[in-house]
C-alpha cells in the first residue's frame, strides 16, 4: 500500500504542479480556449494555482524527508477540496470532461489523506 500511496503522491503532484503552473504562469493563454476560465476572476484563478504549486510540494516533501508528515495529509486535503470548487465552476458551463476530471483528482486526493492517516501512516 504504501507504494501505491507514493506513486499517486507522485503523479498528483506533478498534475497539480502543471496545473498550478497553467494558472500562475500561462493564465492568458489558457484562458482564451476555455471558457470556465471566466467564472472567477484572475487574482482567483492565480490564488488557486499559488495553492496547487505549495500542495504539489505537500505531497511528497514532508512524507519523503519525514518531516511534519502529516502535511502531506493537510495537501492531499486541501487539493480535494479544492476539486469540488472546480467540480462547480465546471458544472455552471457544462463542461463535462473537466467535471469527470476533477471528479477523479478529487478521489484521488482524498484517497491519499485517508492512506496516510489509516492505511499506511508515516511517522
Amino acid at each position: 500500500m504504501n507504494i501505491v500511496l507514493w506513486v499517486l503522491q507522485v503523479l498528483g503532484a506533478l498534475v497539480y504542479g502543471m496545473s498550478g503552473v497553467m494558472k500562475v504562469f500561462m493564465f492568458d493563454k489558457v484562458s482564451a480556449d476555455v471558457q470556465s476560465f471566466g467564472a472567477l476572476p484572475r487574482q482567483v484563478w492565480t490564488t488557486l494555482g499559488i495553492l496547487e504549486l505549495v500542495c504539489a510540494v505537500g505531497l511528497i516533501v514532508p512524507a519523503a524527508l519525514h518531516w511534519k508528515p502529516s502535511l502531506t495529509v493537510v495537501a492531499a486535503t486541501i487539493l480535494a477540496i479544492e476539486s469540488l470548487v472546480f467540480i462547480w465552476v465546471h458544472v455552471q458551463y457544462r463542461e463535462i470532461p473537466p467535471i469527470i476530471m476533477s471528479g477523479v483528482l478529487g478521489l484521488l486526493m482524498a484517497f491519499i489523506a485517508y492512506g496516510r492517516i489509516v492505511l499506511k501512516p508515516i511517522y
